[in-house]
């Protein structure tokens, strides 16, 4: 990396995506922010769970860090970040989410796609939470995948342990603005760890319900929105259409007085 190019940037942090292997960072995380002039950036490869305890944010964290401009990846809003330099820098006040978020909800694909956006949020007119549980043995394979990760972790991290699995996928049935009906598979990480937490304190039918609750009821009439970015390589920059990945399921009050998190 040639120093000249590197660069300073803050955001706040809005979507966390579930950590996946990958052959060139081992376990990464791809993360995604607002800055202060209201545009998106990408982060990644982010390797989280091996951060200093100092530098681990979450949704709503202001985070200053330096990175470059991605050689492998053509979107704009995409960053190549310098682990050790991030740095946590306060909280994106309740009061001031809504201001800087709402000029960024579009009403369908369409929308972002035409403003040539690889990252969006979208409101949609209806949810529903589906769920079905993994089979033993893609629970197996992922565990296996899993401690192998650790293992390599472990050279800089000798407190690194295996990440646990979440027993269940979850797919998020939506109609957008036109009244379109989607489909989409859930990566976004704080759902999946806010059911592992719910299973082990109340078990698997009640920790489904909270969830229920939380998304289609209370996050859903006070406004939620739906947080997507594109495949990586399955984009315009690279010939093809988008295909939308939906990373984050977010609570945006429409009234401005604040959300609540998990």
């Amino acid at each position: 990396m040639r120093q000249k190019s590197l660069q300073k940037d803050e955001c706040f942090i809005l979507v966390k995506a579930q950590p996946h292997r990958s052959s060139k960072y081992h376990e990464t995380v791809c993360c995604a922010g607002i800055g202060r002039d209201g545009k998106w950036r990408r982060q990644y490869p982010v390797p989280f769970r091996i951060l200093n305890d100092t530098q681990k944010f979450k949704r709503w964290d202001w985070i200053e860090y330096q990175c470059t401009k991605p050689a492998e990846d053509l979107r704009a809003e995409s960053q190549k970040v310098v682990p050790e330099s991030l740095k946590l820098a306060g909280e994106l006040r309740k009061t001031e989410r809504a201001s800087f978020l709402n000029p960024l909800v579009r009403e369908t694909f369409s929308d972002a796609n035409a403003r040539g956006e690889s990252l969006t949020i979208l409101r949609p007119l209806t949810l529903e939470l589906r769920w079905s549980e993994k089979s033993q043995s893609e629970l197996t394979s992922e565990r296996q995948k899993h401690a192998e990760l650790a293992k390599q972790m472990s050279f800089f991290d000798s407190t690194a342990k295996p990440l646990e699995p979440s027993p269940v996928r979850f797919t998020i049935r939506w109609r957008d603005q036109e009244g379109r009906i989607g489909n989409h598979h859930c990566d976004d990480w704080e759902t999946s760890s806010a059911y592992l937490r719910f299973l082990r304190k109340y078990g698997s039918k009640r920790a489904m319900e909270i969830l229920r609750e939380k998304y289609e009821d209370q996050y859903f009439r006070s406004g939620l929105v739906l947080a997507f970015s594109t495949h990586s390589r399955r984009n315009v920059t690279y010939g093809t259409n988008n295909q939308w990945l939906l990373v984050g399921l977010i609570r945006l009050d429409q009234d401005a007085q604040g959300d609540l998190l998990l």
